[in-house]
């Protein structure tokens, strides 16, 4: 005889593939009484799920969206399909950065079967994610060992591979896992420096817990921003300090926060900060904008912006200056 708690599971099951059922026929298919339906489905309702119930002999039970998340019940192969659909939403940031399908994703893959976690594990070696050209790829098995640091709440060991092509070996505290829409940004402590740090997650070659308990003291940065100053002002070779006409929402538009690090300059202007590889680079960009702007700072931008805006008025000129070649005239059918 079932126990009450896989009894239950399999009413849930039952439930959730029909419209509706009547207690003779959920007490047939269980092989329990009538009255012990009744008694399951009222558990039911005290654990989140709403069923609904129709009086009378024809009368049945329907499961209907309940205003909690109550457990829900899966076979193998929608465990592994949700799964999947996890995965994917995690690696193209479809749910934004809040670490929402990493999350789901990790709670699923410590609860499924071993034969579930081989095959999800089979299926993850085969899928290969098209990344945005010049975009590097993110592991999905490296992304979930990072958010399971971060749930973790203890120090981990992580080595990693800088820009320059670097490695090292550091203790960090993680913290959290930030998209940006173009990449996967790991925000920790660095335990060496003593300071917040943000990390390429396509350069986390190795994460490893060390068993040490971490306790965050107020105040806790914003990885968000932390990510963003730190994408908009370095490692570059230029900086630059422009100025837009117009508000800090309108800026954002033009310029990402990911792009260039934004304050206010009263209601009707903002000052943005923008890096570059090179001054000419960062003038084809502030070209491309096509918006007004005022280069602050550096002269060498200011001057690769002059030289870029003049290059354009000359080629149009030129075009404008070539004589049109004669059109000839249509024939009349």
């Amino acid at each position: 005889m079932l126990s009450t708690s896989a009894r239950l599971l399999r009413l849930v099951s039952l439930l959730a593939v029909r419209p509706a059922w009547t207690c003779g026929e959920l007490a047939e298919r269980m092989e329990v009484t009538e009255r012990t339906v009744r008694r399951d489905v009222a558990r039911l309702r005290e654990l989140g799920y709403t069923v609904d119930s129709d009086p009378g002999p024809w009368g049945g039970y329907r499961l209907r969206p309940g205003t909690r998340t109550p457990p829900l019940i899966l076979d193998d192969e929608e465990a592994l399909a949700v799964a999947v659909g996890l995965r994917e939403a995690a690696l193209s940031g479809a749910l934004g950065g809040d670490q929402a399908a990493l999350s789901a994703l990790l709670k699923l893959r410590q609860v499924l079967p071993k034969r579930l976690g081989d095959r999800l594990g089979e299926m993850d070696a085969a899928f290969v994610q098209t990344p945005r050209a010049g975009e590097p790829q993110v592991a999905a098995g490296m992304l979930l060992e990072l958010a399971a640091a971060c749930r973790r709440g203890e120090r981990a060991r992580m080595a990693y591979r800088s820009w320059e092509g670097r490695a090292s070996v550091r203790d960090v505290d993680p913290y959290r896992l930030v998209h940006t829409g173009r990449r996967w940004y790991f925000v920790a402590r660095d335990v060496a420096r003593g300071e917040w740090r943000t990390f390429r997650a396509d350069r986390v070659e190795r994460v490893q817990p060390t068993g040490r308990a971490v306790e965050f003291t107020e105040p806790l940065p914003d990885p968000a921003l932390l990510v963003s100053r730190a994408s908009a002002t370095g490692p570059y070779a230029v900086l630059a300090t422009v100025r837009l006409p117009v508000p800090m929402e309108q800026a954002l538009r033009s310029i990402p926060a990911t792009v260039g690090l934004h304050r206010a300059d009263g209601p009707d202007a903002t000052v943005v900060e923008i890096g570059g590889s090179s001054a000419e680079g960062l003038a084809r960009y502030l070209v491309s904008l096509a918006t007004p702007l005022r280069v602050l700072a550096p002269d060498a931008v200011r001057r690769a912006l002059l030289h870029r805006v003049h290059e354009l008025l000359e080629d149009n000129v030129e075009e404008m200056d070539r004589p049109v070649p004669d059109t000839p005239p249509r024939k009349r059918s």
